[in-house]
Formats: C-alpha cells, structure tokens, sequence
C-alpha cells in the first residue's frame, strides 16, 4: 500500500472538522471535487470507508474516528516541527488561524489584523467568525478571540480592547411619538428588537445602576441574531435596539441614532486573545501577540 501524503490526512482531518467537503476545501484551497477525490482515493488504499455520506451531511465512520485519534497527533506534531523550523527566519511565516464573532473581528481587523499583515507579508490570517464558543484546540486554531468573562479557564488571556458597553439606541423618527425610556422597566412599553442566543433562547437585556441590577424581557414584533440586522433594523424605525456601543457609534455620531438608558449601561471587561497554554507557540502566533501588547499598551 503506499504511503499516504499529508495533504490527504489534512483533508481528512479538515472534513471531521467542518463536517461539509465544500468548508473543507475552502480551508485547504482546493475545490470540492479535488478534496473528494483525494478523501476516496485514502480510502480505497486503505481499504475502509472513512466518512458516510448523504446529499444533506458528512460524518466519520467509526473506521474512521480510529484513524482520526491517532492521526491527529501526527500531523499536530509535524506542524510544531515546521514551524520550529520557522523560528530560524527572519520573519514569520504560514497561516494564523483565529476564531471570534463577527462583532469582535470588526473592532480588531484594522487595528492589529491589518497592521499585523503589514508587518508579516509572509504571514497569512485566517479568521472564522462563529457566534457559539468553540474549542480552539479541537478546532485546529492558534487562538480565539472573545469577552474576557467567555474565556476558558485553562488557557491564557491577554486583554486586546479596553473595557466595552452596550447600548440601547433608537432612531429619531421612533422616538417622534414615544416618550424615551428612562429607566429599564420603561422598555415594557415600547417595541423593541429581540436578541436570540446562537441556542436559541431569547435575551433579557440586563443593566446595572449603582448596584441595582435589572433584566427586562422585552417584547417586540422583530427577533434577530445579528448585531447588523438590528443596527439596520432600527435605523429603519423599526423599533429600539440592545447592541454594542462600538456597532453603533458612527451612528450615534451622526444622529441617525438616538442613545437611551445609558447611565443603566456601565462599562464591562473588554475582549481578550486567548491560546492554550501547554502547547509550543508558533513564531506567527508570537508576533500577533506581540502587535497585541503593543497596541493595548497606554
């Protein structure tokens, strides 16, 4: 039999992962019938069939959870031995993988991203946006980026934005007929955009005033899951907002927002990068961190 090529045990391993050929080879930067082939052709040498296939999903085969565990090690190990190699350039090189939400990517993509990829031309980011909280480690990423409280415990955080609020905003031609809430319970009244979990589970929009803590669970006739959506939302006048005081600030700025109920909105711990803490750090992985306490550094 012969030997199989690391381009074949990456694609089975981007497979488990993603569960979807098409994710899978937009990671590896193939196309989806390229990756099949390779996948079938692992498994005809092999001689077991590694994944079970509909038109609807992909999932290992327990022959192929086996090959999994024992390869996943391997190719984690060849990795750190490439990019052990890597600390004898002069600048770093491969690919930096990090996982956030979309509205963390927002506020680090200019500041540190972009500068990052300035400075590393041989670097190259690759961030996946996911509202859940994933498994870094399991997910093959170098780190992830998420609220400081969202943060595992065993792994190791550094803060990458100051403190942050939310904001509960409206557009003035809501507000035309309304009166403007003053305090949370106020909220009952009017029709506000509802906010659901990646779980699925409806928010209660909390707030604190000088240790009076309150949750509203608010009606309303829209319900989004995207920070986006209910910006543009209540741009439209379509109702009164709970989102991220940064989302919304050029809004604030130029008045087609309108901020309530601010003094109910206190600052809370910012977002940190994170990465585990037992494993060997890759030289790109370094540099971004460096950038981090650069940029962070008053």
């Amino acid at each position: 039999m012969q030997k199989s090529g690391l381009l074949e045990l990456n694609a089975v391993v981007a497979v488990s992962t993603h569960r979807s050929f098409r994710r899978a080879a937009a990671e590896l930067g193939m196309s989806p019938s390229a990756l099949s082939h390779a996948i079938a052709a692992l498994e005809q040498r092999l001689g077991v069939r590694l994944f079970h296939r509909t038109t609807r999903s992909v999932s290992l085969s327990e022959a192929g959870e086996q090959f999994l565990i024992r390869v996943q090690p391997a190719l984690r190990e060849i990795s750190a031995a490439m990019e052990a190699v890597g600390e004898f350039r002069d600048t770093p090189a491969g690919t930096l993988r990090l996982n956030t939400s979309e509205g963390a990517a927002q506020m680090v993509l200019t500041p540190i991203v972009l500068e990052y990829l300035n400075r590393y031309p041989d670097m190259r980011v690759d961030i996946v946006t996911d509202r859940s909280l994933v498994d870094i480690v399991a997910g093959g990423f170098d780190a992830g980026i998420r609220l400081a409280e969202s943060v595992p415990q065993d792994m190791i955080a550094i803060p990458i934005t100051p403190p942050l609020r939310f904001a509960v905003v409206g557009a003035p031609q809501y507000f035309e007929n309304r009166k403007k809430p003053k305090v949370p319970a106020d909220l009952i009244a009017h029709n506000c955009i509802r906010v659901r979990f990646p779980s699925g589970t409806i928010y209660k929009w909390e707030f604190e005033k000088r240790g009076d803590e309150q949750s509203v669970d608010v009606s309303g006739s829209l319900t989004l899951d995207s920070h986006h959506l209910m910006i543009e939302a209540a741009l439209e006048g379509a109702g009164i907002a709970w989102t991220n005081e940064f989302a919304a600030s050029s809004h604030l700025e130029s008045g087609r927002l309108i901020r309530v109920l601010k003094d109910w909105t206190p600052p809370y711990p910012g977002l940190s990068l994170y990465y585990p803490a037992n494993r060997q750090m890759p030289a790109g992985l370094r540099a971004f961190i460096n950038l981090v306490r650069e940029v962070v550094s008053p």
